[in-house]
């Protein structure tokens, strides 16, 4: 006799395969905390200031991620403005240098 586990990747083909940490997001955090909240000895439970340093670990991750994210952002745009500034510098010399050809 076989048994399936009950939490099988299997059985949810249409969940998305996570690859990384960096793949996880708050809901992924809200399942973990609640399965430890579940799995916890209830004549030890855990401390509040447990619970909170996770918290706070978790915000300050997503706060990086964030700036990450904006940062790669603003280069982006800056890359293309300095392409756009190289591409007009380029336009102007060909225009000076066609402007100085004796005709």
């Amino acid at each position: 006799m076989t048994v399936n586990a009950i939490n099988s990747t299997a059985a949810a083909p249409a969940a998305k395969a996570k690859n990384s940490l960096a793949d996880l997001d708050s809901g992924d955090f809200i399942k973990l905390m609640t399965a430890q909240l579940k799995q916890q000895d209830p004549t030890n439970p855990t401390d509040n200031s447990e619970m909170l340093a996770q918290m706070a670990q978790f915000s300050s991750l997503a706060s990086t991620t964030k700036s990450g994210e904006t940062l790669d952002a603003i280069a982006k745009k800056l890359d293309a403005v300095v392409s756009a500034q190289n591409a007009t510098a380029a336009a102007i010399a060909k225009l000076a240098e066609n402007q100085t050809k004796p005709a």
